[in-house]
């Protein structure tokens, strides 16, 4: 079971170097990634997109792009629907955001003929290593759906549920996050909670533990669940996943953690054929080969299950 970003990339290592296919590659933040990547047997990479940017991009930072695969296509669109292909095809593993805004890089993604479309919502984890937590935890979803229904929440659980597995982490908990970890029939938020560990008992949503609402010290801090007495509950400040209200809630919690505390984190779009790389333009170098060791441990875990 991986309890530390570093168990993770250790699990890169077992397997093999993964190809990712980066669309619209004309941007410095990833070519920095991709050669990060690349030297550290995560991951090779094909770049498409505008060549004599990239190679200019590439001069500029002293980025060696000998060993790296370039197709030119310098239409910004083509160049999405290329790379997404690659991935398609099965020509590579994993599909990368780079120099393309996200509703275009998303409509790529979902391209009817040549997307990683599988029938399932998508959904947006991020797994983060905090210091002072002995175990890794998966937040969800803190880019994607903004207001979740309460089958969003199942759909985000299910698919998260294959990102812990991918992880190690088997039967993971589950926690439904609130103000408050009291049902309140004013907060509907706290009812759709008490639905999830409900289908959880009814065996709907297997193979982890739900419970909620919780109140976020109640699900990631054992004193915090000792000194308010939730001795009773499934979860004591041990939960794996925190299911956010909405996309607020969880990009604001995401933020203060990358910008204010010790943490190690990478994020994955969730609920396609194969791991894509969605990464904000704020998010660090490190942040985005962090994100390449996730979907390439994602992607080996495709692989053993087809």
């Amino acid at each position: 079971m991986s309890k530390t970003f570093s168990d993770l990339i250790a699990k890169v290592g077992e397997c093999g170097t993964k190809k990712v296919a980066v669309a619209v590659a004309q941007d410095s933040a990833v070519l920095e990634a991709v050669k990060a990547a690349k030297e550290r047997k995560i991951a090779d990479a094909i770049l498409v997109g505008d060549e004599a940017k990239i190679k200019e991009i590439a001069a500029e930072l002293n980025i060696d792009l000998s060993d790296f695969e370039i197709i030119n296509v310098e239409d910004v669109t083509e160049a999405a629907l290329t790379a997404v292909k690659l991935v398609h095809d099965g020509k590579a593993d994993m599909y990368m955001k780079g120099l393309i805004d996200t509703k275009g890089f998303l409509k790529s993604v979902l391209d009817k003929e040549v997307g990683l479309r599988t029938g399932k919502p998508l959904s947006h984890v991020c797994v983060f290593d905090v210091e002072g937590i002995d175990h890794l935890l998966f937040l969800t979803d803190v880019a994607f759906i903004p207001y979740p229904t309460l089958e969003d929440k199942v759909n985000i659980i299910h698919n998260t549920l294959e990102i812990t597995k991918a992880c190690g982490i088997e039967n993971p908990k589950v926690a439904p996050l609130a103000a408050v970890e009291v049902v309140n029939p004013k907060m509907p938020v706290t009812v759709e909670a008490a639905e999830l560990v409900q289908m959880n008992k009814d065996g709907k949503i297997p193979g982890c533990i739900v419970d909620g609402p919780l109140s976020l010290d109640l699900a990631i801090d054992p004193e915090a669940a000792k000194h308010k007495g939730a001795t009773d509950r499934a979860i004591q400040g041990d939960a794996d996943v925190l299911l956010f209200p909405d996309i607020h809630a969880g990009n604001l919690v995401y933020k203060a953690m990358v910008h204010t505390a010790n943490v190690v984190n990478g994020n994955v779009l969730t609920g396609t054929k194969a791991p894509v790389i969605l990464t904000s333009r704020s998010d660090s170098m490190e942040v985005k080969v962090n994100s390449l060791a996730l979907g390439a441990i994602i992607a080996e875990s495709i692989k053993n299950a087809n």
